[in-house]
């Protein structure tokens, strides 16, 4: 992946995660699934909105939709990792054949704009994407809405080390008198944690390291810290823009919330690292349009005018834009899943002339061929023949 992808996309997990407000109870964010969409739609805007979502992208407009393109391939390269977007449309409505050509491969299919026939099928894409973890496309569905664009990513990673789970409490805290599951382990790679410094004082890192090459930060701050503080010193940390001291040379006693560091008499050769954390599940919806400056999104929500000539000939404006996640976090492993979704409604400019248009319809009810031409070459891969359909079978028997 381009590291200049990278560096933006970061960019924006770090000002997402700094509107994080300490209030705001437990959450779970994935920019890397805003990112793509915001891109895609920035590279057929026009006017302000194509210079505000530029702008939350951190790269320029004409190069966005190509971006998005490696971006997305370079996840579906990731152990353990599948990315997958989709793009639903009103059969009437027009798309600009060069903005559809330069977007990722994934599903297409078609918007009816009935609720009962629409919804089944775009959720029952979000939770074959995300291996279930995710069951419900987070975007209205209805006569108002001509497109619906999405990514879906899902992550699975084991830990090369598991964990010892346990129930337990704690005497002090806010946790103070609940039982919880522990987690517990001994490794003996003291650089596994790490302390940053930042304004909001010291930060400690715990890595919890995958097979697949995909790992786990955990982060501590001050217990006055906001949450924004400790996800934006833990991103400066762990991407390698701000320095990271080890438990093997820093000072004994209390250098970093939540650890520890000192000599002690043992039965074994050898230092230790003693890492205690506790299970977690997570599950967030975000409404992008909240904050929909920070997502480049406040020009083309304004349904007065129509924000993407280089999507279609129809004036469009964003109607929704929203992200539904989750994060669990056990003994054995991590999982985590996003869905984000976009969806267009009509906006401003709407041509007052009705037009009379040729229509055609085909039907294929009775036995029929068919034949798998390879394009390139005009090799016919397969050919065959519809004699009876698929039976449907009633899961009500």
């Amino acid at each position: 992946m381009d590291i200049t992808t990278i560096r933006a996309v970061n960019r924006l997990t770090e000002r997402w995660a700094a509107a994080v407000r300490p209030d705001a109870g437990g959450t779970v964010f994935t920019a890397a699934g805003v990112w793509p969409l915001l891109a895609l739609l920035a590279d057929g805007a026009g006017g302000p909105a194509r210079e505000e979502l530029a702008r939350s992208l951190g790269i320029p407009a004409e190069g966005a939709a190509a971006a998005a393109r490696e971006l997305l391939d370079g996840l579906g390269r990731v152990p353990g990792l599948v990315a997958a977007t989709g793009l639903w449309t009103r059969a009437d409505l027009p798309l600009e054949k060069r903005w559809t050509d330069a977007l990722p491969d994934g599903a297409r299919g078609t918007l009816t704009g009935d609720a009962g026939v629409d919804r089944p099928v775009l959720d029952g894409w979000a939770a074959e994407r995300t291996d279930g973890l995710i069951e419900h496309m987070p975007v209205p569905v209805g006569p108002e809405v001509l497109m619906v664009l999405a990514s879906a990513l899902a992550l699975r990673v084991t830990w090369q080390r598991p964990f010892d789970a346990f129930p337990t409490g704690t005497d002090d805290g806010p946790w103070s008198g609940r039982r919880f599951l522990a987690l517990q382990r001994t490794t003996p790679e003291l650089d596994r944690v790490r302390v940053t410094r930042s304004p909001a004082g010291p930060v400690t890192l715990l890595e919890v390291e995958g097979t697949t090459g995909v790992d786990v930060h955990l982060l501590l701050g001050a217990p006055d810290a906001a949450p924004g503080q400790v996800l934006g010193a833990g991103i400066a940390a762990v991407t390698g823009s701000a320095p990271a001291e080890g438990a093997s040379t820093l000072p004994e006693g209390t250098p970093g919330p939540g650890l520890d560091v000192r000599t002690v008499e043992s039965f074994s050769p050898g230092s230790h690292l003693i890492e205690k954390t506790v299970a977690f599940d997570l599950r967030a919806e975000h409404d992008l349009l909240d904050d929909a400056r920070l997502f480049g999104l406040d020009a083309a929500s304004d349904d007065a005018f129509g924000h993407f000539p280089g999507i279609s000939s129809a004036p469009l404006a964003v109607g929704s834009a929203r992200q539904s996640a989750m994060a669990r976090f056990h003994a054995t492993g991590f999982e985590a899943a996003a869905l984000t979704a976009v969806s267009m409604r009509m906006g401003g400019g709407v041509p007052t002339t009705r037009y009379r248009v040729r229509r055609a319809e085909v039907s294929f009810r009775r036995p029929f061929g068919f034949l798998a031409v390879d394009r390139s070459c005009r090799l016919v891969l397969a050919a065959g023949w519809v004699n009876e359909p698929l039976r449907y079978e009633d899961p009500r028997g």
